[in-house]
């Protein structure tokens, strides 16, 4: 990824954090809404709260390149979305090549429009994450998909559909993205849709309530089991999109590894799952206040284990970050990642920092507390990135991380945000 190299943060520790701070919009539900709001063949969709991020502005592009007005206003944190014309089926290489969640544009042109065509599907490097079960979720309604592999290496995939036609749907893994993806597909599908093995996450939970407003009869949320009976058309509303449960734990682990005390606007201890429980269990101090979360530590940090699971269990995207925070805790930690493999990449970015990390397999044992220096580090993904800022709030001296557009990628406005709670962080270009 090109980009990747021209951003850069500069981290100097040894701040505590104190302060107020607004949790941002849930990046995993806003991409899907994005998609859904192109469902609607007519009106306008405002969505409300919307998470000034990359992989945002990368769905903007998308949305405006196979037809549709799409307008991001950033200070308002609102998008307002008017799908009337969609013109092409092409999702064009250079924006989802640098863009994951491009296959979630499609139910919306094979309903609007009997095909879609995705000329790159990128992201973040995570190992291998398939997206089989999108593909043979469509096949089942109905769909043929076909891949293309050009000489250089390259691909498309191409879905075609009539109309797609109600069935029942089993996911191998509890997907919140193939969740989404078929929820979409079986809408405006004719007949019952049955999708067994769904994903949990409040994110899946908030798109069924968009797509419930806009006219799709949904039943089952939350349970594994959805069913779906298919409507003619969808219409065009307005919703506020949820906080970001990932950007909360990250914001939670800054105060912790700082010893600081934060408030939280708009954060859900609930929506946290095991990652709170566990945080507990380090010593974080938590104190709901409405939608204010307070957050506080101020005793030496406790060693944790932790298993990566699906929701509610502890969110792979935490895993790094808490490898982070592990590394100042008084003893050892262990973590045993579940859900991807190639998320240890950020072991050897600490070791570099001073952190003791054994990694063996999808299995690591963090030796703390250990003193932190600043040194240049590289954020191999997203969740790298954020767990690298972290580290750096608590090592002596300068951090400076480098491919710092994956941190942009999931998490607006991380410098001023965290600089207004006192933390010395700046974004450089």
């Amino acid at each position: 990824m090109s980009l990747g190299h021209e951003v850069r943060y500069r981290v100097r520790g040894g701040r505590e954090l104190r302060g107020t701070v607004f949790v941002q919009g849930a990046k995993n539900a806003v991409l899907p809404m994005i998609g859904a709001s192109l469902m609607a063949a007519k009106g306008r969709t405002v969505l409300r709260n919307v998470p000034i991020i990359e992989d945002v502005r990368r769905a903007v592009e998308l949305a405006q390149a196979i037809g549709a007005k799409a307008e991001l206003h950033e200070a308002e944190r609102t998008l307002v979305i008017d799908a009337s014309n969609l013109t092409s089926p092409v999702l064009p290489a250079d924006i989802a090549a640098r863009f994951r969640g491009s296959f979630l544009f499609v139910p919306a042109l094979l309903h609007r429009l009997g095909e879609a065509v995705i000329e790159g599907v990128g992201g973040c490097n995570l190992g291998s994450r398939n997206l089989d079960f999108h593909y043979n979720g469509f096949k089942r309604m109905g769909a043929t998909v076909t891949e293309q592999v050009t000489d250089d290496g390259t691909g498309s995939i191409h879905v075609k559909a009539g109309h797609l036609q109600g069935g029942t749907l089993y996911l191998d893994t509890p997907s919140h993205t193939g969740t989404e993806n078929l929820l979409m597909a079986a809408s405006l599908a004719h007949g019952t849709t049955l999708i067994k093995n769904c994903a949990l996450e409040p994110e899946v939970l908030d798109v069924i309530t968009l797509l419930q407003r806009m006219g799709a009869r949904i039943t089952g949320g939350g349970t594994g089991f959805i069913t779906v009976e298919g409507v003619d058309r969808l219409t065009a509303v307005e919703h506020t999109v949820m906080p970001d449960r990932i950007d909360t734990g990250v914001l939670v682990m800054a105060a912790a590894i700082t010893g600081g005390e934060i408030s939280l606007v708009g954060a859900s201890l609930e929506h946290l799952g095991v990652a709170g429980d566990k945080l507990e269990q380090m010593g974080v101090e938590f104190a709901s206040q409405g939608a204010v979360l307070q957050v506080r530590r101020d005793r030496p940090l406790r060693p944790i284990n932790v298993i990566t699971d699906e929701y509610p269990g502890f969110a792979t995207d935490l895993q790094s970050p808490i490898m982070a925070l592990a590394s100042q805790a008084d003893g050892p930690s262990y973590i045993y990642e579940r859900i991807f493999d190639g998320r240890f990449k950020l072991a050897e970015e600490l070791a570099r920092m001073g952190a003791d990390v054994e990694v063996n397999g999808n299995r690591a044992k963090v030796n703390g507390p250990t003193q932190l220096h600043g040194e240049e580090v590289v954020a191999h993904d997203l969740r790298t990135g954020s767990a690298l800022v972290l580290a750096g709030l608590a090592a002596e001296g300068e951090t400076t991380i480098t491919s710092g557009y994956y941190l942009d990628r999931g998490h607006a406005h991380v410098a001023e945000r965290l600089t207004a709670l006192g933390a010395d962080i700046e974004r450089v270009v």
